[in-house]
């Protein structure tokens, strides 16, 4: 009761080939190749365009500021 054999891997491709046809499947493949260099090709102009943007003030880099230390006027004594 474990995996399936290769024998119903067979035959599980064969009622996919007679369903779908092999010029769809192929089709489809080429679909998805075609969105996947879609996908890496904008990925690379973003990183492109992140990489072209003004780098940040050089004094700002790694400072956190903390809340402001003013004294809060109107304090009853």
């Amino acid at each position: 009761m474990g995996s399936f054999s290769i024998w119903h891997w067979l035959i599980v491709l064969l009622v996919v080939l007679l369903l779908f046809g092999s010029g769809k499947i192929s089709t489809l493949m080429g679909d998805l190749a075609t969105g996947i260099k879609s996908f890496k090709k904008n990925m690379k102009e973003e990183d492109a365009s992140l990489a072209e943007s003004a780098p940040p003030a050089a004094g700002s880099a790694g400072n956190i500021t903390g809340p402001s230390s003013q004294q809060k006027t109107g304090q009853s004594s």
